[in-house]
């Protein structure tokens, strides 16, 4: 049976939020992708969330807030923190702090770490339903886990069906592609996940920001998997030829020739036009009549950083390996 998908009116956003505090799980979107909600206090509601996207129960949870002041209930906020706060929300930026002992989030949330992964959306509909639920969400993607993110709510129905109570429908997510995750629990920032805040946005703040070596055994970051937002074609990077049958995601005015079909993820070399078209790009190309999909080389920049990352990920061999604690400093949010 579909999710039921709706505009997201005023009226909608006060039934999703009754149905947050019910216990029920709703997709809304985010200026990044579209998230698969819950009552981040309620253990029953996230273990929901976990058994909707099929999910590895080692990978935790971001979880939304309205503001500032509604995230410091629950994690411990430094100067440092408060500082990426006034700088970048609402909107694109996790912050990984110390969770606060009386949070009320639910262990499962965190999968049993003492942090927590918050952000504060900037979407006008994320913002609504978080102030009319007046309670923490979990929401990870809308998606089934290690699947291509969702930018539309037509995208949230195709991968979980009856798995969500309700789809707030406000059409594509501007920015497209998931927030960028900053860990602050140690003495130095560290970017965890390259997202919709850049490295050089960072940098401009803090000054040097550790980055995460790509593949760890036990991630500690969203998205940080070895196989994570991979559509069900095989994906082939950095290509300036075509093979039999391949589809092609090209970026700039002047892509090879050869391919079954061609998409643009921007003609112009936009790497902002290029972030909010991927993931529905990617979907677009899925499709059996294929080989594969191959995409041309982006720019490691920028936006460019946070496209690469993404498409690595789809790449990579599909396997899990599961950590043999999940209580480390590796975390892995989505």
């Amino acid at each position: 049976m579909p999710a039921r998908l709706v505009p997201a009116s005023d009226a909608a956003i006060d039934r999703a939020a009754q149905l947050l505090c019910a216990g029920e799980l709703v997709a809304f979107p985010t200026e990044t992708v579209y998230g698969l909600g819950g009552d981040a206090r309620d253990e029953d509601a996230v273990a929901r969330i976990f058994a909707a996207k099929g999910r590895p129960r080692f990978n935790p949870l971001i979880v939304h807030v309205p503001d500032l002041a509604a995230a410091e209930a629950l994690a411990a906020f430094d100067e440092r923190a408060r500082l990426a706060a006034r700088h970048f929300w609402p909107g694109p930026l996790s912050l990984v702090l110390p969770r606060r002992a009386d949070s009320g989030l639910s262990l499962l949330a965190s999968a049993g770490l003492d942090t927590v992964a918050l952000r504060a959306p900037a979407h006008p509909v994320a913002q609504a339903l978080l102030r009319a639920a007046k309670r923490p969400i979990a929401a990870p993607s809308a998606n089934r886990s290690g699947r291509v993110s969702p930018t539309t709510a037509a995208h949230v129905a195709a991968e979980l069906g009856d798995r969500v109570a309700l789809v707030l429908d406000a059409g594509a997510c501007p920015v497209g592609i998931e927030s960028t995750v900053l860990d602050l629990t140690g003495a130095a920032p560290a970017l965890l996940r390259p997202g919709g805040v850049t490295l050089e946005q960072l940098t401009a703040i803090f000054g040097h920001i550790e980055t995460a070596p790509p593949g760890e055994s036990a991630p500690r970051s969203p998205g940080r998997l070895p196989s994570h937002y991979a559509p069900g074609l095989p994906l082939r990077l950095d290509v300036s030829n075509a093979r039999p049958g391949e589809a092609l995601l090209a970026f700039g005015p002047a892509p090879p020739s050869g391919f079954a079909e061609v998409l643009f993820l921007s003609q112009s070399g936009d790497l902002v036009e290029a972030a909010a078209n991927l993931f529905a790009m990617l979907r677009r190309l899925d499709r059996p009549e294929f080989t594969g999909i191959a995409v041309m080389p982006i720019p490691d920049k920028g936006l460019g950083r946070a496209i690469n990352d993404r498409l690595r990920h789809a790449a990579a061999p599909r396997h899990l390996r599961v950590p043999k604690s999940s209580r480390t400093r590796q975390r892995v949010y989505e």
